[in-house]
């Protein structure tokens, strides 16, 4: 395979239009990991915050996944054609029924975080809230969103959960948000969820099975409640 390189000042959406043709190129296969970090630097003359940015970008599509000291893999992808297919899902698939798939499977998600989650898992988690409490716009602050519950997921230490999560995530992501509109430039000062993710964080960290499920629930029927009133 040809070295594809790029300038260390390549944009964001080049940096993942190259990581894309990388993976196709290479023949890739769901379930396969990509190089490490240095090595992709290298191959696609990125810098690593560029290449961490096309990543994480990736990552919020569902077309990779990453675990803590194991590394980044091609995620397994719905077949596309038939009734089951993402795009068949999401155009069936409101808002509300989105955020009511979300009610049963996360909370039991991150239950199960509580039991298994290493101290690397905790520590992601603990990062990405963080980071999404400190975002400075509301593009990196769902990002950090994202990672944070992504996070929650890997903690659980189950790859079928995982599965599951990132299917929920991909779907998310393909449904029609018409209903969300920001009223400021970011999350402000004392933002709901902010106190929400610690709680979650904390339960997890603590290994309380109980309040995490609790926690995870409540916060999600909190972005609920802002979104669309009481379910």
């Amino acid at each position: 395979m040809d070295v594809l390189t790029r300038p260390n000042g390549a944009t964001r959406d080049a940096a993942i239009e190259t990581l894309r043709s990388f993976i196709v190129e290479g023949d890739y296969q769901p379930g396969d990991r990509l190089p490490a970090e240095r090595e992709l630097m290298s191959s696609l003359g990125m810098t690593r915050t560029i290449l961490r940015k096309a990543l994480d970008a990736l990552e919020r599509e569902g077309a990779i996944w990453r675990h803590v000291g194991k590394g980044t893999f091609l995620a397994h992808h719905a077949a596309d054609s038939g009734p089951n297919n993402l795009s068949s899902i999401a155009q069936q698939l409101s808002p509300v029924r989105m955020i009511r798939a979300r009610l049963c499977m996360e909370p039991a998600i991150a239950r199960e975080a509580a039991i298994n989650a290493s101290a690397d898992a905790i520590a992601q988690i603990n990062l990405a809230q963080h980071r999404a409490e400190n975002a400075k716009s509301w593009d990196e602050y769902e990002a950090h969103d994202d990672r944070f519950h992504r996070a929650v997921a890997e903690a659980a230490d189950n790859v079928l959960l995982l599965w599951v999560f990132d299917e929920l995530n991909r779907t998310k992501r393909a449904v029609a948000w018409d209903n969300v509109v920001r009223q400021s430039a970011r999350p402000p000062e004392g933002y709901k969820s902010f106190a929400e993710h610690k709680s979650i964080a904390a339960a997890i960290e603590a290994h309380d099975p109980a309040a995490a499920q609790d926690a995870m629930r409540r916060h999600i029927g909190s972005v609920s409640g802002r979104l669309f009133g009481e379910l």
